[in-house]
């Protein structure tokens, strides 16, 4: 979080860049002091405050602090600890689970709020309208895809994905105004997914993207009528067997799932029933 504000910070107007320094200078007391006090010591107005924290990506002050306090309280060290090749399994097992945990705890307190409402709302209509919501990712962020396609179609909506570089392609082709084409990719780099995204924006669908910020993929869901969901982690996205990465667009795909299951409501109710006393009674019969 605090990283982030930090690269932030040239592109902020005076004023902001005022708070942002006291906010970086003592993390813990922005944490707790209230408004009034921030705005004097960093000789900016309360409305300034304000602007601040939604400048950064935040709903507003009470959102910001509650972000903030558990950045700056949390035990677990925001570092990735990297294997050594004499790492005996009880080392393995710790530098592995804390690195997981570490990038969760950071990812939930980077994680846009607003974004994400967008990203929801914007899924949800989908569902309703019957349009398309495809799910697209290539390498292990392809098998990301196929959990995604594979939470959503249990929802009734018209769901696939897909990982193969040529039928991206010709997905992305047949999309059109109201679909929603999802994008996942670690480095935010891969040739394939950066084509089918200009494809997919030029037919007036909804890009999702949940890849690195600042990456060229990530730079494509900035562009109006998109929608970039950032997942930044300490993980080299060059790494043979990409572990935090592949977790955290897990986590995010199950928080997007969640927020259309809960606004697709009571019509989903009687169909998610079904499906379980459907396997229920397949279970029996095989057993």
């Amino acid at each position: 979080m605090l990283d982030r504000i930090q690269a932030a910070l040239p592109a902020l107007p005076p004023a902001e860049q005022r708070v942002a320094h006291l906010l970086l200078a003592d993390p813990r007391a922005f944490a707790t002091l209230p408004v009034s006090e921030l705005a004097d010591r960093a000789t900016v107005s309360k409305p300034t405050v304000v602007r601040f924290c939604r400048s950064v990506g935040y709903d507003g002050l009470a959102d910001f602090k509650l972000k903030l306090a558990g950045s700056v309280n949390e035990g677990v060290p925001f570092v990735h600890r990297a294997v050594e090749e004499d790492d005996k399994p009880a080392d393995l097992i710790v530098k592995v689970v804390d690195n997981a945990v570490a990038a969760l705890l950071h990812y939930r307190n980077d994680a846009s709020g607003p974004a994400f409402d967008r990203a929801i709302a914007a899924l949800t209509q989908a569902g309703r309208d019957g349009r398309r919501i495809e799910f697209y990712g290539v390498g292990n962020s392809g098998i990301v895809a196929q959990d995604a396609h594979h939470k959503f179609f249990r929802l009734g909506v018209h769901s696939s994905w897909c990982s193969d570089g040529h039928v991206l392609m010709m997905s992305a082709t047949m999309l059109a105004p109201g679909d929603c084409a999802v994008f996942l990719s670690n480095s935010g780099r891969s040739r394939d997914l950066l084509d089918a995204a200009d494809i997919a924006r030029k037919k007036g669908a909804t890009g999702i993207f949940l890849t690195a910020s600042g990456s060229p993929l990530a730079q494509m869901g900035q562009a109006p009528g998109q929608i970039l969901l950032a997942i930044d982690h300490p993980e080299d996205f060059e790494r043979y067997s990409p572990m935090v990465s592949r977790l955290l667009q897990l986590t995010a795909v199950d928080v997007l799932t969640t927020g259309v299951a809960l606004r697709l409501g009571e019509r989903l109710r009687p169909m998610l029933q079904e499906i379980k006393k459907t396997l229920r009674s397949k279970r029996y019969a095989n057993s």
